[in-house]
């Protein structure tokens, strides 16, 4: 049986965390779409 890639969680967070997020204009500006559109969960790390 085959297995799927077994990725580091602090991999993810670095990639894809609140703080990654918040560290570009893009990312700052799709956290403010999803808090515009009332979503809890903003990214992988909150």
């Amino acid at each position: 049986m085959h297995y799927p890639r077994k990725l580091s969680k602090l991999k993810r967070l670095r990639k894809q965390g609140f703080r990654a997020r918040m560290r570009t204009r893009r990312g700052r500006k799709l956290i403010n779409r999803k808090r515009r559109r009332g979503f809890h969960r903003l990214s992988v790390s909150e």
